[in-house]
This record gives structure tokens, C-alpha cells and sequence, in this order.
């Protein structure tokens, strides 16, 4: 499930904003404020409400009020509202940025170097996807959030996996400290194996070949894994090398037993096929659990989370960040901070954590030990491994990275990698995908 689509969707060189604020449905706490924060509302409505009272108690503690508005981002409201007031210079003083967001308002931010170097002195390192979104000319311009932030990681339906694919999940990557047994044999081979069996048996695994977030960010891991970049850190165009041939060789058995229509997937497709009892496994956060847990309990219970598979080159987890951002144009930037290192307090971000059923992930590495993922059932310990635990060996990636992020994002949005498998599962050949790919690719570098 993705919670903010159009968000992460949106290219870089999306024209001006209309100049007017747009009309739209928010949420929005009575206090009048001297700061003034714009949230993403959360799918999770305790979340929000856990965010309220956490505000409530900074105006207590700082005699500063706040007005916190929560927008959606249905119909791409929270993005309209973003871009409206970077075109007005008005609005909101802190602003909530999904994914590419803070790269399209670089002149826009205000450097919050400070409150990061705070933050990581207490807390520790991010990680590289976090840097490479939130960082920009030398400077941090946007404070990670636990809030929204998600990655996508093997889902998979326990007895179907182990009754039809010999791979008992719950075994092999238990609810407990490392090292995970089954951790060595899994890597793409091991999924190609079990998704020919699983497609057999009628249950095929629902991995998209569309060009929303869900479909882009499994084909994006899944090439990192094998080493193979469309284009490297200086925006040269790498798609005619061995490693692409070699994950396009992959890829070409792997489409043959993928759903037939995964070219058509949306990023609610893989949700409805897990929460319908018509797949074995789906690349995801664990929101279709969360929604079987009310709609089909025996399906939720029949759920487990596991780490991502590896490949020649390694394994690489979907890793989605939301951002917090304070505005050039904010009228408090001082109470904005101090108000964004208050949110960003290991207990706050506990309780959020608690409040959105293990949905969000903490952005500081030293977070993701939170009891919620051992005690969240049923099966309890199904989320267990929905964190990056240490011992997985994974690297959390988005799908471009490396490229330069003004690339990256159109590389994304347009759903190369998808698109590139889509094209051999309608039978097309490497050499001609190549073609394809690298003709688009030209377009984006010049």
C-alpha cells in the first residue's frame, strides 16, 4: 500500500504551482499558533492523534503554540498544497515531504544542519537513502520522520508457502535476535523457485510490473541486487553492461510466472491479492496485514515478514523516507526546530510508532529496536523482521540510486526498470529492451 502515490510519483520538473492555495480537506488542531506545521495524515488515524498530544505537550513545555494541520494525500492534496506554498512563499512554516520532494524545492528550505547534528550525536547514523533525499549542496535541508517513512520487504502467506514451496518462513527467519537460518539460501534463485511452484499451485506471487511506487521499487532492488545501474553518481548512461544483461536474463524467467496482468498493477493491486488469499507473496509494508487483521482475520493470521533476497551483488531493501522541511519563507524558524528535535525524541517516535501498529519506520538506525515489531500479532512476531535488523545484511535503497537525483527521479516516476521487465514478459528480447531503455535514458541526461 502506498500512502502518498501521487507523492512519490511527481517528476522534479513539474511546472509552477497554481498561485493560490489550493481548496482542499484538512484536519486541523483548534490552537492558534506562532508555529505553524503541515503533517501528513496518517492511514493510521491513532497516529495522528498520538501527534496531536505530542504537540499539545511542546506548546506546554515551550509557551509555543502550535497549528498543525494533517492533509491527505488523496487526489494529491498534500502535494498541491506543498507546491502552491513554495509558488506563493507562504503558508505553512514546517512542511511534511515524501520521498523526492526536498530535491524539487532545494532554494526553497532552510538548512537544518543543526538540529541533524544534535539529532545524530544522540541518536546516531540514518542511513544512505536518508542522505541522499534529505541532503542537498553540502547542506541537511529536511529532518527524516518516522511518519509515512516504509520499506518493502517480502510479505508472504506462511502455509502456502511452506506446503507449496517447501519454505517454512517462520523458521527460517524466526522472531528473535540473528543470525536468521534461513538467511544464506535466500537469495533471487531461491524466490524464482518458489514463485514457479507457488504460480503452479494458483497462488502466484503478486510482484507488479506497473510503473506506480510498489512495481518500481521491487524492480529497483532487484537491480541493485545484481550490480546493474541505468545510470551511475556522474549521470553517465551504464544500461549496456553485463550486470543489466545479466539481471534482464533473470528477470526473463522470473515475468513468466508473475500474474498475468502485472503490467496493469497499481500499488493497491498487490494489497487486494494478499488480503484475498490470492497470492503467496507481495513486496510491501505490512499495511494489507494490517487491514486482514479487520477484513480477513485468517489471512492476517497466516502472515510473515521477512528480509529482502539476494542477489550476485547483495540484498537491497525498498526504503521509502517522508521528511519534515522548514520553509525559507517561515515566520518562527527557531520554535520550527525546536520543535522538529522535539518530535524526533526517541520516546515520541516510540509512542507514533506504537499508535501506527509498526507501519512507520524510525529514520535513525539505532530506533529500529522497538518492542512493537516482537509483541504485533497475530502470528506474534509477524513484523518482527519488517525493520532492517542488523543481521539481515541488507541495504536500504531506492530504485536510481545511484544517479544524480535529478535524474533519479524521472528514472523512477517513468518506471524504467518495471517497464523493462514488462517488455520481456510481452516477449520482447534483452538487446531490444536494452535499446529501449538506453533511448529513454537519453532523454533524461541531456
Amino acid at each position: 500500500m502506498s500512502p502518498a502515490k501521487v507523492t512519490r510519483r511527481r517528476a522534479l520538473s513539474l511546472g509552477a504551482a497554481a498561485t493560490a492555495l489550493p481548496f482542499v480537506h484538512i484536519r486541523t488542531a483548534h490552537a492558534e499558533g506562532e508555529v505553524s506545521i503541515a503533517l501528513w495524515d496518517h492511514w493510521v488515524q491513532q497516529g495522528n492523534a498520538v501527534m496531536r498530544q505530542q504537540i499539545a505537550e511542546f506548546e506546554k513545555r515551550n509557551k509555543v503554540k502550535v497549528k498543525a494541520d494533517f492533509i491527505g494525500s488523496a487526489s494529491g492534496q498534500i502535494l498541491m498544497t506543498e507546491n502552491a506554498e513554495a509558488q506563493a512563499k507562504a503558508g505553512h512554516d514546517i512542511y511534511a515531504f515524501s520521498v523526492w520532494e526536498v530535491h524539487n524545492h532545494v532554494d526553497d528550505l532552510e538548512p537544518v544542519d543543526d538540529v541533524m547534528s544534535r539529532l545524530t550525536a544522540k541518536f546516531g547514523p540514518t542511513n544512505p537513502v536518508v542522505e541522499y533525499l534529505c541532503r542537498a549542496q553540502g547542506h541537511w535541508l529536511a529532518v527524516p520522520s518516522s511518519s509515512g517513512t516504509q520499506t518493502k520487504g517480502p510479505e508472504g502467506r506462511i502455509s502456502v508457502l511452506r506446503d507449496v514451496a517447501g519454505l517454512d518462513v517462520m523458521q527460517m527467519f524466526p522472531a528473535g535476535p540473528g543470525p536468521d537460518p534461513g538467511l544464506e539460501g535466500w537469495t533471487y534463485e531461491a524466490l524464482l523457485k518458489a514463485a514457479e511452484a507457488c504460480a503452479k499451485a494458483g497462488k502466484p506471487f503478486a510482484i507488479g510490473l506497473g510503473t506506480t511506487a510498489d512495481s518500481v521499487d521491487a524492480a529497483g532492488s532487484l537491480f541493485a541486487a545484481y550490480g546493474a545501474e541505468l545510470v551511475n553518481a556522474k549521470g553517465e548512461i551504464t544500461v549496456r553492461s553485463d550486470a543489466v544483461r545479466e539481471v534482464l536474463d533473470y528477470g526473463s524467467r522470473l515475468v513468466k510466472v508473475l500474474p498475468a496482468n502485472a503490467v496493469s498493477y497499481d500499488d493497491a493491486s498487490n494489497n487486494r491479492a494478499m488480503i484475498s488469499g490470492q497470492t503467496a507473496m507481495i513486496l510491501n509494508p505490512p499495511s494489507p496485514w494490517a487491514v486482514a487483521l479487520r477484513d480477513a482475520p485468517q489471512i492476517a493470521a497466516d502472515i510473515w515478514h521477512f528480509p529482502a533476497a539476494a542477489g550476485p551483488k547483495g540484498r537491497f531493501l525498498p526504503y521509502l523516507p517522508y521528511m519534515w522541511g522548514i520553509w525559507k519563507f517561515a515566520r518562527n524558524k527557531s520554535a520550527a526546530k525546536d520543535l522538529l528535535e522535539f518530535l524526533s525524541q526517541r520516546d515520541n517516535v516510540e509512542a507514533r510508532e506504537n499508535a501506527t501498529l509498526g507501519f512507520d519506520i524510525p529514520p535513525f538506525v539505532s530506533m529500529l529496536d522497538f518492542p512493537v515489531w516482537e509483541t504485533a500479532e497475530p502470528p506474534k512476531g509477524t513484523l518482527y523482521n519488517y525493520p532492517n535488523r542488523p543481521w539481515h545484511g541488507q541495504t536500504p535503497h531506492i530504485a536510481a540510486l545511484p544517479a544524480p537525483p535529478e535524474i533519479a527521479v524521472r528514472i523512477y516516476n517513468q518506471g524504467i526498470m518495471p517497464t523493462m521487465l514488462a517488455k520481456l514478459k510481452s516477449g520482447q528480447s534483452i538487446p531490444a529492451v536494452v535499446a529501449w531503455a538506453e533511448n529513454e535514458l537519453e532523454g533524461f541526461v541531456r
